[in-house]
């Protein structure tokens, strides 16, 4: 099997066992994520073509009001095995902690289920060498969820490449901001411990970089990061154990008031007497030890080199991304959210090394992720969907792009480069 097969995978394995009958799926993994855009949005989109015959989660009372959320009356389950056997899942979706990935694809594949997984597939190499060697071993396959890949402008950015708009892709700026709503959020979450997400790096940061290795069709060589937390933390004036429960609240500029979310309320709050998870603990936890400030530069297989930064902590959503080609820049600065209206289009500005200048626009697709959320299950749900931009991610791609943040977070703690080729074998 050649590289490109490896990096994605055929629609027969998803969609193709619709068309004897509807595809049996389970969900692992019932918080916002998992209910939502794997259960409500998916049976309501494909609910012709899905069925979904259980939901599992370690906390039942979770599990009983993801159930009410989606609208099934599917079987709920607390044993993972146990779920497999009884309910005979085809493809098992995983939408747990990041850090129980490995764990929930590898008991899927074993029990003889495809796997679809949310980002990243796991959090460092050891893991992800356990979840390659499970595939290899059983024969089933693993979708990496990309929905990055599937948004209008991400799609036509690709189109221009493979066009040859720039050229040969000598270099990258990305430089991708979270601000102090959604950024803060990853620092209330169990996100915010290395433990759970192997830090942003891996968890917010694989969407860049499988989006690169996509657009370059090349994979990173190695990594040299570097990364602080300037904001969250033990940077905090005061704090407390959670937002609720804070009497700082009315001085406190990250004060969120989860009572006002009624998905929250029934999925977390009236979950915690099970496990203590506090979906709004505080944002200055001296115990946070990821980053909110990060750096990295990449080299890839093709010769291009990118100088990526992430931070958590601004005024503004969004991100700026530039292919820096032998022919031409290509440039986008796409507007997620900031103090001042912006139209519902990206601008795509093409500007010739020797020539004039163009401005692409592409309008904001509907639904999650500027339409790439619906998009996904489109060509991972309907059969025989075609996949002219080879979009369907496997689980090499769903590797190399969580093995990018892996490295990162190495390089920062070592100080040095680090090398793909020395995480993994494949």
């Amino acid at each position: 099997m050649t590289r490109k097969e490896f990096l994605g995978i055929s629609a027969a394995s998803l969609a193709g066992a619709t068309q004897g009958g509807k595809r049996r799926v389970a969900l692992a993994g019932t918080g916002s994520r998992g209910s939502s855009a794997w259960g409500r949005e998916l049976l309501r989109e494909h609910g012709e073509r899905v069925e979904m015959v259980a939901l599992y989660d370690i906390n039942p009372k979770r599990l009983e009001a993801a159930r009410r959320i989606m609208g099934t009356s599917a079987p709920v389950y607390t044993d993972l095995a146990h779920m497999i056997r009884e309910a005979k899942p085809e493809l098992v979706i995983v939408a747990t902690k990041d850090s129980t990935h490995h764990e929930v694809i590898i008991r899927a594949l074993e029990l003889g289920c495809d796997v679809l997984t949310e980002k990243p597939m796991t959090i460092d190499a050891e893991k992800c060498q356990a979840v390659l060697d499970a595939e290899k071993r059983t024969g089933r396959k693993i979708t990496v969820a990309f929905n990055y890949r599937y948004s209008p402008t991400a799609q036509k950015l690709k189109e221009l490449l493979l066009g040859g708009a720039v050229g040969e892709v000598v270099s990258l700026d990305f430089h991708w901001y979270l601000d102090t709503s959604h950024g803060a959020d990853y620092f209330r979450r169990w996100h915010a411990k290395r433990e759970n997400s192997n830090t942003l790096f891996v968890h917010k940061a694989t969407h860049h970089f499988d989006l690169v290795n996509w657009y370059l069709d090349a994979e990173p060589v190695e990594v040299h990061a570097y990364g602080t937390l300037r904001h969250y933390g033990r940077n905090g004036a005061f704090r407390g154990p959670n937002c609720r429960a804070c009497d700082h609240k009315a001085k406190c500029s990250f004060f969120m008031d989860m009572t006002k979310r009624k998905e929250f309320m029934e999925l977390y709050a009236n979950a915690e007497s099970v496990d203590g998870y506090l979906r709004d603990a505080c944002v200055f936890r001296q115990d946070i030890d990821i980053f909110d400030t990060m750096t990295a530069e990449v080299r890839y297989t093709s010769g291009a080199l990118m100088s990526y930064s992430l931070n958590a902590c601004m005024p503004v959503e969004g991100y700026h991304l530039a292919f820096n080609g032998k022919l031409a820049r290509l440039e986008l600065r796409q507007y997620e959210r900031q103090p001042w209206e912006v139209p519902a289009v990206d601008e795509i500005r093409l500007t010739k090394n020797f020539g004039g200048t163009e401005v692409i626009r592409v309008e904001h697709g509907k639904g999650g992720h500027f339409g790439g959320d619906p998009a996904l299950r489109r060509m991972l749900f309907v059969p025989g969907h075609p996949d002219p931009l080879r979009q369907r991610a496997g689980s090499r791609a769903g590797a190399m792009s969580l093995l990018t943040g892996a490295a990162a977070v190495r390089s920062v703690d070592s100080g040095r480069p680090v090398r793909i080729a020395d995480l993994v074998r494949f």
